[in-house]
């Protein structure tokens, strides 16, 4: 198993403390601060544990409070109801004695209904698309520092942009991606592991679809980027360590935030979880950018 998923899997096993209260660790990896998606997978699995027999099928959280990777995170879970058909769940994140970030679920038993869903985009299959080895080799030399040392990290989650253009210039494109995201190795047959790492894997290059229509990126020295909401709704199972294609898109950034959609669908078209997030985009100070 590559050490990545390994670190993954370790990361979200979380101790628990006491009824209502888990405990979850960092990678040591030289992040500032934690990544979002750690965050909400970790709120995920906390709430998870307290319900045995239903499956989430919707979240919502806001990010209050840069995480500290270099300390343990504490979630406490509320138990709030637990209904015939529902169960609501609220999770806070608590490190240095303060609320880092919130997180709201909702669990159903399985029930049958009607079944309709959106078609996914017509783009190449993965196999098809360079390989993170091939883009490191054929493209990382000339690329920007700063894209340099994100691909360069060994990362749980493969990511396979249709589109790279993005990633290797300062063109304007319509704010729209398709990107193929799997996790790097097998997971367990859990299903609520796979829930926690799509969770996980959701944070990962959606805020950046903002970015598109101006030519910028998120590593750039001037723009301070952060999560501030995130929400998911599970439609359907799936794997995360089978191939998923992450189609997003950003309807509006205004007022230094940028709002942004997913859509994830399976090999086989059928949409598994749609997502939805806002951002802080900031534009800094030249001197502060400079500093």
């Amino acid at each position: 198993m590559p050490s990545a998923i390994a670190n993954l899997l370790a990361i979200l096993d979380l101790e628990q403390l006491e009824h209502n209260l888990f405990r979850g660790l960092s990678p040591q990896v030289g992040w500032q601060r934690v990544f979002g998606g750690q965050v909400i997978g970790q709120a995920l699995v906390a709430a998870a544990r307290t319900v045995p027999d239903r499956t989430v099928h919707s979240l919502h959280a806001y990010f209050m409070r840069p995480g500290d990777p270099a300390v343990p995170i504490v979630y406490e879970v509320d138990r709030i109801r637990d209904g015939k058909s529902f169960t609501t769940r609220r999770v806070v994140a608590l490190q240095h004695g303060h609320a880092i970030f919130s997180m709201s679920a909702s669990f159903q038993i399985a029930e049958e209904g009607l079944d309709h869903h959106l078609p996914m985009p017509d783009v190449p299959p993965p196999e098809a698309l360079k390989s993170e080895a091939e883009i490191k080799s054929a493209y990382l030399a000339g690329a920007p520092a700063s894209v340099r040392r994100y691909f360069e990290r060994e990362r749980p989650i493969e990511l396979r942009p249709v589109d790279l253009r993005h990633y290797l210039g300062r063109e304007s494109l319509d704010p729209v991606q398709n990107v193929w995201v799997r996790a790097t190795g097998p997971l367990p047959d859990d299903p609520d592991i796979h829930r926690c790492v799509l969770a996980y894997a959701s944070d990962m290059t959606l805020l950046d679809t903002s970015l598109f229509a101006h030519g910028r990126m998120v590593f750039d020295h001037d723009l301070q980027v952060a999560s501030l909401d995130h929400a998911i709704w599970f439609h359907r199972p799936a794997r995360a360590d089978e191939w998923l294609l992450y189609a997003e898109d950003s309807p509006s950034a205004s007022g230094a935030r940028g709002f942004n959609r997913g859509h994830l669908f399976s090999r086989d078209g059928r949409l598994i979880a749609s997502v939805a997030q806002e951002g802080l985009i900031r534009l800094r100070p030249t001197e502060e950018a400079s500093a």
